[in-house]
């Protein structure tokens, strides 16, 4: 689905939004507020859904729920993404006036990772199409070794990338300023914000191993994949500084999110024998986020009412 013009106009459009983003709104770097951070949360949620009428039209009702729905399963998933992103955050200690920055060029690099597992992985399936029990079951998986993996705590140093980073590009010990690479002394060196940066893109690549194949259990059709995984990624970076306050309200989101994993892959597993219609599929995943978002919700609130009567 979709013709070249389609997939040119489609980058074009996201090139001019970026530029706009970096260059009009945030040409220079400062702490994003809340306020800010849910005024362009929901300027990013209302384009993806104007667009996903463009889709409606042009493709049908079919279409149009193969997008949404991949969109719900993207965003969901990369709020998962956002809690590693705080913590790297506070291990390096990265000013919060810095933190967009790292964000915006991080979600570039997202893009472009992002369309060559699309690009490959639908290259796969259209040859072998066996590999798509093989994601499915990767998927399956991966939901259930979330739900038993305790929390870890993120030390980005033991980082393989980071340390082989370290060993062949000397790194200055404090910030300058927001930028990734410094002269001192005539030479070439990175700042820390530069091994943030390293890290969120490493970071963004393992979830998009888990994001990708799930989305493929909606739809195969690598146009629907790709636009809804970067309308996904773009508002990424507004829903991190609207949620970082509140992450810990999310506490069985892990669970709704290993579901949601296991539900898809068992979906691609089975795709052969009976094939779930997208309507029910954008159903079941709904109700399992509205379930794990409102018993984190109360949870929370139970504790407030027990720390005041104590």
């Amino acid at each position: 689905m979709g013709n070249v013009w389609m997939w040119v106009g489609f980058n074009c459009l996201v090139l001019l939004l970026i530029s706009i983003d970096l260059f009009v709104f945030h040409r220079n770097s400062h702490e994003v507020k809340m306020k800010e951070a849910l005024t362009w949360s929901a300027v990013w949620i209302t384009l993806a859904m104007i667009f996903n009428v463009g889709v409606y039209s042009w493709f049908g009702q079919e279409a149009a729920l193969q997008f949404f729905t991949g969109y719900i399963i993207e965003k969901s998933l990369s709020v998962d993404n956002l809690f590693v992103f705080l913590m790297v955050f506070a291990y390096f200690k990265v000013p919060p006036k810095y933190q967009h920055k790292i964000l915006f060029w991080g979600i570039i690099g997202a893009l472009v990772m992002r369309a060559i597992l699309i690009v490959v992985g639908a290259a796969l399936i259209a040859e072998f199409h066996w590999i798509i029990y093989i994601f499915g079951g990767f998927l399956v998986l991966t939901g259930i070794r979330m739900v038993f993996q305790e929390e870890e705590h993120v030390n980005p140093e033991k980082n393989i990338v980071i340390k082989i980073f370290r060993r062949f590009f000397p790194v200055t010990e404090s910030y300058h300023a927001d930028n990734f690479f410094v002269r001192h002394a005539g030479k070439l060196m990175a700042t820390p914000l530069f091994l943030v940066l390293v890290s969120v893109e490493f970071t963004d690549l393992v979830f998009a191993l888990d994001s990708i194949p799930a989305i493929f259990a909606i739809t195969p059709d690598p146009f629907i994949i790709y636009t809804s995984n970067v309308f996904a990624i773009l508002g990424l970076r507004a829903l991190y500084f609207a949620l970082s306050g509140v992450m810990n309200l999310f506490y069985y989101l892990k669970f709704g999110l290993a579901a949601v994993l296991v539900f898809v892959g068992t979906k691609m597993v089975i795709i052969d024998f009976y094939k779930i219609p997208i309507g029910l599929s954008l159903g079941v995943v709904a109700m399992i986020l509205v379930i794990a978002v409102v018993a984190s919700i109360v949870r929370q609130r139970r504790g407030r009412v027990e720390e005041r009567g104590t």
